[in-house]
């Protein structure tokens, strides 16, 4: 429907994925991109590798809507592309290479969308932006550019869903756990070992079940993902450490769950990080209701995002399937990204909040 827009978006993917962005890594697409955007004509806006632009009449009156997706990538695997990662190639109606997927299809996409939509007058304000280090939940991606932009009503978050609708998203938490024991020779009688303690403990991350379930997002899952302990054959091990993978969802926040498990346990339980959490916009949302009408699905996701780190009502939705990411041989579709490209104006254009 928007033939122009679809293969103006197609060419500057292109590009984008001929420059290498890995997380940590993103100056130069930043640098492309913003030279690009300037081109364009739009004043843009920029914090270490985040870039960001305000529709022309911005008024702080109104509501503000932000488009947000993420130039970096994560590194090309190690085994598996039968191509160069870096080099795109248009076979078959798929645009392959690194970051095609995830998330370049969506980054374009909302950019030639801000452009489309901001060509006339809309009942609130857009804000495009491309974030950085989304692929490691960095503290200078989004974190850090939500510190620059005015205040945000609602976000689409563009990640490859299949232009579906993931209303929820499940959080992570990191548990770092230590048990101790006391240390003897592994011949006599002696000494506390610490790995059968900490089975124990690991024992109860494998069976407990928190009381709240989601409807969208299922239960707060745990995962025992890593284990140390010892130092030699014939020494009881006095300590043993392992970390568990703690996916939450919106029924509680993070800070809940950890008080939960120290509660419970008897190990020392030390989190990475708390800010990561799950998050879930009602279906009765303006946006959300459009975008039912439209006859899109909707879904809680299992992956994380930056919309973790987004303390407003937020919508994931974009152009691609979220099993193509971090794979080999990586593509989208181009019809994907004219699929993208319909909706998101679909969804947008006159809407009132």
């Amino acid at each position: 429907m928007y033939q122009e827009e679809t293969e103006d978006a197609i060419a500057l993917l292109q590009q984008l994925i001929a420059i290498s962005s890995i997380s940590k890594e993103e100056k130069d697409v930043a640098d492309f991109l913003e030279r690009f955007i300037e081109i364009k004509g739009y004043v843009v806006s920029r914090k270490e590798n985040n870039l960001w632009i305000l529709s022309p009449g911005f008024d702080s009156s109104r509501p503000t809507i932000l488009l947000n997706s993420h130039i970096d990538t994560v590194k090309p695997a190690a085994a598996g592309w039968s191509r160069n990662p870096l080099s795109p190639a248009i076979e078959s109606g798929k645009l392959y290479g690194l970051g095609s997927n995830d998330a370049g299809a969506s980054v374009v996409s909302l950019l030639y969308v801000f452009f489309h939509l901001t060509q006339k007058q809309q009942d609130y304000n857009l804000i495009f932006s491309a974030s950085s280090e989304e692929e490691i939940s960095g503290e200078n991606g989004i974190a850090l550019l939500l510190k620059e932009l005015p205040k945000i009503d609602f976000a689409i978050v563009g990640e490859p869903t299949g232009m579906n609708l993931a209303v929820a998203e499940k959080g992570l938490m990191v548990l770092d756990c230590t048990v101790y024991g006391k240390s003897g020779h592994a011949a006599r009688n002696e000494g506390d070992n610490a790995i059968y303690k900490a089975l124990q403990e690991i024992d109860w991350f494998r069976n407990y079940q928190f009381n709240k379930n989601s409807k969208l997002l299922g239960a707060v899952k745990m995962t025992v993902t890593q284990i140390n302990a010892g130092t030699q054959h014939n020494v009881v091990p006095d300590k043993c450490t392992f970390v568990v993978d703690v996916r939450s969802n919106e029924m509680y926040s993070n800070q809940e769950i950890l008080a939960e498990i120290r509660n419970a346990v008897n190990c020392e339980v030390q989190p990475r990080s708390t800010r990561l959490s799950s998050s879930a916009t009602p279906l009765e949302h303006s946006i959300v209701k459009r975008g039912l009408e439209l006859q899109r699905t909707f879904y809680g996701s299992p992956t994380l995002s930056d919309q973790a780190l987004m303390p407003f009502p937020s919508l994931k939705i974009g152009p691609g399937e979220s099993a193509r990411s971090h794979s080999a041989d990586e593509y989208v579709l181009l019809d994907e990204i004219a699929e993208g490209i319909t909706t998101y104006i679909q969804l947008l254009d006159g809407l009132e909040l």
